[in-house]
């Protein structure tokens, strides 16, 4: 790897720098830890615009533009299926998000653990959920490390020690985490999103033109020297099928992990979470240049290129120091803020759903808030630990994380609609489908389709076959969701 820009690195640096003390400025006020709302859902007082760059900062992360580079360098037109996907979800989620939201204001949730446990009063439920929460969640939040490392080992090589660096960095995020609660990335996120548009528009507006002349070139450079980056192989490991049934697999998940609920349960309004799955589609439009910035790797860069590398080694042999900077800096944020709200998610799993359900349930609102804080120092230090250990685990570990995350999508989404869901049932197909997934994993035999499609499946098929066998248990929020359209309305919770 040639050596790293001074400048470039120094630019990437001060901004992160400055971003980091953005977060703890965010949280000066007392109140932003005073409670476990107020410091995991900013006690639900977000408008749509801010929701709306926090659920982006949130969901496209370093590892969505560096993993999308290296797909389409490695793979062509394989990467696209991030496009259906994101198009899906949030097509989904305009329909069932609101009631969601609703149902967790109504009772003050603050995860989704939360609402299966008093939708189906089940601790055991609201566990296994967690638990698959928060182990998920340590691969993606070790990709945002990755992402890191990546971006200053190539903007620092013969400079710095990047893993000091990175574990300082990582430090510094768990601690204005810590400080200032989902306030500090909300208020960063508003700085990585326009960095990201700015930055990324730039790069698919100049790299056809330094490297081609412009995009009608670069295109036709594509079609006469790499034409199977454009096509999408019929058959196949990643094959239309896989293509297929990622794209519906991934929908599905993108508001099942932590992070993405904590985002969404920001919001002050139904309508801002409905005007969000309405907006939230526009990042696709960078989605898509940033595909072809892989085409574009492919065609300039040397044929022994780690993919992993595409983008970064990409932007350095094409950029000044300035925008090199500009540019590393952007991809750095992206794994940072990021990090912090899934921190932010996994805590509340592990403090509310496993520490409080489990182990303390006479637990004061006062300590229970000061251990989902403590937790992020746990979460972040246990990501790092792995992250270095076992680096060349972690995308394989994510891609198994949404085949993983899916499987909750019946005790969440489904119930939502369908008022004798049983417990005993939801339980027992949760389990069927992580058992499936995880043998589908172990085995390799996924005949060409998505692993997680096949646990999803096995969920809802032993879902509705047992479910007739037991008996469907009225609660509060099951008599709030299904409460009778004259008026009226279930007790809360404890009333």
């Amino acid at each position: 790897m040639q050596q790293g820009n001074t400048t470039a690195l120094g630019i990437t640096i001060c901004i992160i720098l400055t971003v980091v003390l953005i977060g703890f400025l965010a949280g000066r006020d007392k109140s932003s830890r005073s409670s476990v709302e107020e410091w995991s859902v900013g006690g639900r007082k977000f408008g749509g615009l801010l929701v709306w760059f926090l659920v982006g900062a949130d969901l496209y992360t370093a590892y969505t533009f560096l993993g999308l580079t290296s797909t389409a360098f490695q793979a062509g037109s394989v990467a696209f299926f991030a496009i259906p996907y994101s198009v899906l979800a949030y097509f989904i989620a305009y329909f069932f998000l609101p009631k969601l939201w609703r149902t967790a204001k109504e009772f003050q949730f603050t995860t989704l653990a939360d609402y299966a446990r008093d939708r189906f009063d089940s601790k055991l439920l609201s566990s296994l959920i967690a638990i698959v929460g928060v182990l998920m969640l340590i691969p993606y939040i070790d990709l945002q490390l990755s992402g890191i490392m990546d971006t200053l080992r190539v903007a620092g090589t013969g400079y710095i020690n990047v893993t000091v660096v990175v574990i300082t960095s990582f430090f510094l995020v768990a601690l204005y985490t810590f400080f200032s609660g989902i306030k500090g990335p909300t208020y960063t996120a508003i700085i990585k999103d326009v960095l990201v548009w700015a930055i990324m528009l730039f790069m698919v507006a100049s790299l056809p033109i330094i490297h081609f002349g412009g995009w009608t070139p670069m295109i036709d450079k594509v079609i006469t020297d790499a034409p199977q980056l454009l096509t999408i192989p019929q058959s196949g490991p990643k094959g239309m099928m896989w293509f297929a049934t990622a794209a519906i697999v991934s929908s599905l998940a993108l508001f099942m992990w932590a992070h993405a609920a904590t985002g969404v349960f920001t919001a002050k309004s139904e309508d801002a979470i409905r005007k969000n799955s309405m907006f939230l589609p526009l990042y696709n439009v960078v989605l898509i240049l940033v595909i072809f910035l892989g085409f574009i790797a492919y065609l300039v860069l040397p044929g022994e290129t780690d993919p992993r590398f595409a983008l970064l080694t990409l932007i350095q042999t094409s950029y000044g120091g300035i925008a090199q900077g500009l540019a590393y800096s952007t991809i750095a944020l992206a794994s940072l803020i990021p990090c912090s709200i899934m921190a932010i998610g996994a805590s509340n799993l592990f403090a509310n759903n496993i520490y409080r359900d489990l182990i303390n349930p006479g637990v004061k609102p006062a300590k229970l808030t000061m251990i989902t804080r403590s937790m992020v120092f746990l979460v972040i230090g246990l990501a790092l630990v792995f992250g270095l250990l076992f680096p060349t685990a972690l995308v394989s570990l994510q891609l198994l994380g949404v085949s993983g995350m899916v499987q909750i999508f019946p005790a969440v989404v489904l119930s939502l609609f369908w008022q004798k869901q049983t417990r005993e049932a939801t339980i027992i197909g949760l389990l069927v489908g992580l058992g499936v997934t995880f043998t589908v994993y172990g085995t390799g035999l996924s005949f060409g389709i998505y692993e997680g499609f096949w646990g999803l499946s096995a969920n809802f098929l032993t879902l509705f076959i047992l479910n007739p066998l037991f008996k469907a248990k009225s609660t509060n929020v099951s008599a709030f969701l299904f409460r009778k359209k004259d008026g009226d309305s279930a007790l809360k919770k404890g009333a």
